[in-house]
């Protein structure tokens, strides 16, 4: 029995306690050994599963590639042509109105009518609302009366003048009395002007009654609803007018681009204004420049416009803002390509051009002016040249190209949205 306890209690004393950091270093050499084995594992799985998907049908990427080689590099070109190209100076503006009228009572009342509706149109002399005349035509009866009454005590002075005259010449009162009488009769022609003056007063007023538009334009919102009572001194007004027909736009451009619009304005010149929206794409309305401020804003180095527009589809509106753009001048015959066309690079600006073996030249260009998708070059290119305008990113001198589609044309101008 102690042979077999000293059997059974030594494996437990011996191991644990005699080699502790061999058995550590096995157990983790054996988990390395597991870790970069199922790494491999799942690396060749997913090769294996990336060559089925591909099939046996892929074209070998070296057979591939001299395909691309071959064909060129597909490219969109457009031709140089000769052209009108236009010089625009831009600037920011807003819309005013050449009058805005804040109508108001001349007297004071009672509104009993308002004749127009919101937002209409109106013209001169069109009637816009009514005060009870009443009061008025009571004062205009009492003018005319008390007029009759010194008219006739004017005539009758007269005459008693008459008589005193005839008695005065037969030496039968005294000059007094007949200087008073006279005295009498000028006191009633005075008081039968002072009545007329009433009277031509008292019509006027009337004439204040009915309330009539001073200028031709857009009447606004209603500021009093009919039943109030108005006053001369009221602030709101009735209502507001504002002439949009025709309208205009002020706007601002640099001071150096000053003295070609005055040689222009001098020379009688119309020059051609264009209001286009917030985004600068869709164009509102054209007119012409009118006039320029007499000075030039010394904070911002700039001077204002007023361009007039006659708006007759009423697309501009007071207090709107625009992008304005004032066709100063136009450049005919200039030789024209698209902008996109234009690289720039360490030597300045250049363009490709694709030549008759369907190999592109880069060519060194000097742009001029820019205009919309447009542009003109000075040197460096003829008409007629074909430029690359589309896959210009894997193009370099000498690279072979295919021209994809037809040529494109610039559609020249400014987008219209």
């Amino acid at each position: 029995m102690n042979v077999n306890a000293r059997t059974v209690i030594e494996p437990k004393e011996v191991d644990p306690h005699r080699e502790p950091g061999r058995n550590s270093k096995r157990a983790r050499s054996n988990s390395r050994w597991w870790l970069w084995l199922s790494a491999f594992a799942i690396l060749a799985f997913g090769g294996y599963k990336l060559l089925e998907k591909q099939g046996p049908s892929q074209t070998p990427p070296t057979k591939l590639g001299a395909r691309s080689v071959s064909q060129g590099v597909p490219v969109a070109v457009a031709s140089a042509r000769k052209g009108d190209i236009p010089v625009y100076l831009n600037g920011l503006g807003s819309v005013v109105a050449f009058n805005t009228v804040t109508v108001r009572s001349r007297i004071d009342g009672q509104l009993i009518r308002v004749a127009f509706q919101e937002g209409q149109f109106v013209h001169r002399e069109d009637l816009l609302a009514e005060i009870d005349p009443r009061p008025f035509e009571v004062q205009l009866e009492q003018a005319e009366g008390q007029m009759a009454r010194d008219q006739a005590q004017l005539n009758n002075a007269k005459v008693d003048l008459v008589r005193y005259q005839t008695l005065f010449e037969q030496d039968s009162i005294a000059k007094q009395q007949l200087d008073t009488q006279l005295a009498t009769v000028r006191q009633f022609e005075g008081a039968i002007k002072a009545d007329q003056a009433l009277i031509d007063n008292a019509k006027l007023q009337l004439t204040y009654c009915r309330i009539t538009a001073p200028i031709s334009g857009r009447v606004g919102l209603r500021l009093v609803d009919a039943g109030n009572m108005v006053h001369a001194n009221d602030q709101n007004g009735l209502l507001v007018i504002t002439q949009v027909q025709p309208i205009a736009v002020l706007f601002t451009i640099p001071e150096d681009n000053l003295p070609p619009v005055l040689k222009r304005l001098r020379a009688s010149t119309r020059l051609p204004v264009e209001a286009y929206d917030r985004s600068g794409k869709t164009k509102i309305a054209t007119g012409y420049l009118l006039t320029l401020d007499n000075q030039i804003d010394p904070s911002t180095g700039t001077s204002r416009l007023k361009a007039v527009f006659q708006n007759q589809d009423n697309a501009l509106f007071p207090n709107q803002f625009v992008n304005a753009r004032l066709l100063l001048d136009v450049k005919k015959g200039s030789l024209i390509i698209p902008a996109v066309g234009i690289q720039r690079g360490p030597q300045g600006t250049f363009v490709y051009v694709v030549k008759a073996d369907q190999t592109v030249e880069v060519r060194q260009v000097t742009v001029g002016l820019t205009e919309g998708n447009d542009a003109s070059i000075e040197t460096g290119l003829s008409a007629g040249e074909p430029v690359v305008v589309d896959g210009v990113d894997k193009l370099q001198a000498g690279s072979k190209v295919r021209i994809a589609g037809p040529e494109k044309d610039s559609p020249g101008g400014r987008p219209k949205g």
